[in-house]
């Protein structure tokens, strides 16, 4: 029986999904076919680069061309689907949903490469809340707009909660693909639930 690896197939499902979700992102924006490609690649592989350069190893995505082509046909895929969409693209389930499968696939993959590093639970939790966040945020930032996770969304609690089941699921000595896959699942589970009953993080004013 072949053993699948859970990073290379957590790695190309979130590449394919936020790949989508980041060029649908432009697409809202108003960029051109140019800004599109860039914003696609950008929020696929933001997160993932950030996560290897904090752990000193060459990021994946300058290593081989394999991140990159994964990343250029999820924008490929966005663009022809941004023809087919009407409205406001952040809007539909097809960018929700995309996005939420990129942040679950991404927080898998960013405890994993925690595992293989040697960093300390804590260490796992960030790099999988990072590599989950990180390229959306970038992608935020160069359109102008304060990053998703600093604003009242429910979007980086899923990650933090999906790297904590990795984390109990690999104590409890699951095989290796479980902790993975309980992750992604977590994740994606409370980050479609928070888009669809709107929870939202409470905010912190001063009193006027």
């Amino acid at each position: 029986m072949v053993e699948v690896d859970p990073f290379w197939v957590m790695n190309i499902v979130g590449l394919l999904a936020f790949a989508v979700a980041g060029a649908l992102k432009a697409a809202d924006a108003g960029l051109d076919a140019f800004g599109v490609a860039v914003l696609g690649v950008v929020t696929a592989l933001g997160g993932g680069t950030t996560r290897d350069v904090l752990v000193d190893r060459l990021p994946a995505s300058l290593a081989t061309i394999d991140d990159m082509s994964v990343a250029l046909v999820g924008v490929a895929l966005a663009i022809v689907l941004i023809r087919r969409l009407k409205g406001r693209v952040r809007d539909h389930p097809l960018f929700v949903t995309s996005d939420a499968i990129g942040l679950a696939a991404f927080a898998a993959t960013g405890s994993l490469v925690g595992v293989q590093a040697g960093v300390s639970p804590f260490g796992i939790v960030i790099l999988g809340t990072i590599t989950g966040v990180g390229g959306g945020s970038i992608a935020d930032i160069l359109i102008g707009r304060v990053p998703v996770v600093l604003r009242d969304d429910f979007y980086a609690t899923p990650a933090v909660a999906g790297c904590v089941g990795f984390l109990i699921a690999r104590g409890l000595g699951a095989p290796s693909g479980i902790p993975a896959g309980l992750c992604a699942a977590v994740v994606f589970g409370l980050r479609m639930f928070a888009v669809r009953y709107e929870w939202r993080l409470p905010q912190v004013r001063a009193d006027s």
